[in-house]
């Protein structure tokens, strides 16, 4: 066996795992893998100006490509400030691996400078965290790390090394090693029949499709079940893009925030949901589950058999890969249904195009009234976007968003009334390509994933394909420092920002309380000069009031980010005290514009 530096097998192992590019910050603790990554080579390194942007910047490399997403950062506050980050993944379900430099072995108990234990403060962040304590165990440490990563649920996963077993020599031979096997659940077949027996039976069924159809890569799987049987179906926050909202049979987005009128509706008719790959968050279902159950049964698919009776108990639970689950589900289908019956099922043919998606339109059968009663829902149930008014009305926005950029594009956006407007108005026609940090919604999120989903993008041979950032202009605030990395390393991208120069959605719960109490961070004659702040990091931006003049300057954004291989801002000025259609429940949601004339 060939005798090697410890973390020279872990830079092998990573490189082995497909990383191509690792964000970090160097420090006094983790400098034995700085010096491993630099002799051995292959891993790009991005330093970053902040250790939540390397988990942030990992996040938007994992969320795109598949594979786990690696920060590095070196003891004490460099892994502490890695939480936020680490919860992000993890409620998002996002692969990574973070690793942590530590102090020495021997000092650990006698609070030694920068000395943390970093493994108790991230353990319920994450799928996994060790600390480990012998060199010979770090090959194994880091195989592991990847297989708890990308197994079932994916998730983060934190290595923590001390520096003393970090500058040891191992027993290591990379042409003898490989990857641990990553098991894949498979569903019981009489589930499977079980659950296809109840979506048979209902009169007004859906198919709900969460963030784990797109992370199992089970778009094709739904597309072809819900087509074959002529069944509507609706994607939850997280499976945004799972198939692309102009398909005839999409209904949307259930919830009482990011939702449409019509997703609503149309679940408030259902008698029967199958929800494959979906958690029941609490922004989906609303306060009050009576009105989320009604009297419509369920079948809850999920990897996770956690998951499975956490929110309320479904009248069948199925533990399943959602990809191995909807190949099922669609063989049993056409077992037992040829083409031609069931809900409009037939042989489907795809025509037509916006930006690149794809309809269908069933042959051999006519639709099903529950289908065509959803499609005049979808068609009726809608909000205005046309405003022309000035100052400018966030929908708008995103009217001009759906019309300017094509399918191939990836969005990230983060939290606050722009989440809500873009859950609302702005289309996904791919998976993976409309990303957002649902659960845990951490201001500053945008610019460190934009960057990681560009990194991803270029390891994956497709860089020229576009990256927009969707931002509001508190959260921007947060981690605008790296623009400086972006700047640095060359990573072109588009950010669109919606500026009330308020805490929008705070001011709006604000309300409930009676008061409009430190929300307003606006100052002088319209607060922070964002275009100013991007000219300081060495990137361009361009201010925007007037709706009309919101596509060319975004057209300009996009124009400028390839000539300049730098992020260039829009800032758009919207409404400083506008509020977003928002609810206690899906039956009572409350609207905060004239609603066109059903």
């Amino acid at each position: 066996m060939t005798t090697m530096p410890a973390m020279h097998a872990a830079v092998h192992i990573l490189k082995d795992e497909g990383v191509d590019v690792a964000f970090g910050c160097p420090g006094a603790a983790i400098l034995p893998l700085y010096q491993a990554l630099e002799a051995v080579g292959g891993i790009e390194h991005l330093i970053v100006r902040h250790e939540a942007g390397a988990t942030h910047m990992a996040d938007g490399w994992a969320r795109t490509n598949g594979r786990p997403g690696v920060a590095i950062a070196t003891s004490g506050p460099g892994g502490t400030n890695f939480v936020t980050g680490l919860y992000t993944a993890f409620a998002d379900s996002v692969p990574m691996v973070c690793i942590t430099g530590q102090a020495v072995s021997a000092k650990l108990h006698q609070e030694a400078f920068q000395a943390v234990d970093i493994v108790e403060i991230v353990r319920p962040v994450t799928k996994r965290a060790v600390q480990v304590k012998e060199a010979a165990q770090i090959p194994w440490a880091f195989r592991e790390a990847f297989r708890t990563a990308r197994e079932g649920r994916p998730g983060p996963v934190l290595i923590d090394i001390p520096v003393d077993v970090a500058r040891r020599g191992i027993r290591y031979d990379p042409a003898l090693d490989t990857r641990l096997p990553v098991p894949v659940v498979a569903p019981h077949p009489p589930r499977v029949e079980a659950a296809l027996d109840l979506l048979l039976a209902a009169e007004r069924p859906l198919v709900l499709a969460g963030g784990g159809v797109i992370l199992s890569g089970a778009a094709d799987e739904l597309r072809e079940l819900v087509e074959y049987l002529g069944v509507p179906f609706q994607v939850t926050l997280m499976g945004k893009g799972a198939v692309e909202d102009d398909h005839e049979l999409h209904m949307g987005t259930t919830g009482i925030q990011t939702s449409q009128r019509y997703a609503n509706a149309s679940f408030l008719e259902s008698d029967f949901v199958l929800a494959v790959g979906a958690r029941f968050g609490d922004r989906h279902t609303g306060a009050d589950l009576s009105v989320y159950r009604g009297r419509r049964s369920f079948v809850h698919v999920d990897v996770d058999p956690s998951q499975l009776g956490k929110v309320f108990e479904p009248d069948l639970g199925v533990v399943s890969d959602a990809k191995l689950f909807l190949a099922a589900l669609l063989a049993a289908a056409k077992a037992r249904r040829p083409a031609g019956a069931g809900h409009g099922a037939g042989h489907s043919t795809r025509h037509g195009t916006h930006h690149g998606t794809r309809h269908s339109t069933q042959h051999g059968t006519q639709p099903s009234a529950w289908a065509a009663r959803c499609r005049e829902l979808k068609r009726t149930l809608t909000r205005r976007e046309d405003f022309a008014t000035v100052p400018v009305k966030a929908p708008r926005v995103y009217k001009e968003i759906n019309e300017i950029f094509g399918a191939d594009t990836w969005f990230v956006t983060a939290i606050g009334l722009y989440q809500i407007w873009g859950g609302q108005h702005q289309k996904a026609h791919r998976p993976r390509h409309y990303q957002v940090c649902g659960q845990a919604g951490p201001l500053g999120w945008e610019v460190p994933a934009a960057i990681g989903v560009k990194k991803a993008l270029q390891g994956m041979g497709r860089g020229a394909e576009e990256v927009v950032g969707v931002v509001g202009d508190y959260g921007f605030q947060f981690t605008v420092e790296e623009l400086a990395v972006a700047a640095q390393y060359d990573v072109p991208f588009v950010l669109i920002m919606l500026n009330n120069a308020y805490l929008g959605l705070i001011r709006q719960a604000s309300a409930g309380y009676g008061m409009n109490y430190q929300v307003d961070v606006h100052y002088d004659e319209s607060g922070t000069d964002h275009v100013k702040l991007m000219e300081a990091y060495g990137c361009s931006g361009r201010r925007v009031a007037d709706p009309g003049e919101i596509r060319p300057a975004i057209e300009w954004a996009r124009k400028e980010a390839v000539a300049t291989s730098r992020p260039v801002l829009v800032e758009i000025m919207i409404e400083r005290e506008a509020d977003t259609p928002h609810g206690p429940d899906i039956d009572a949601v409350r609207e905060s514009e004239p609603v066109p004339e059903r």
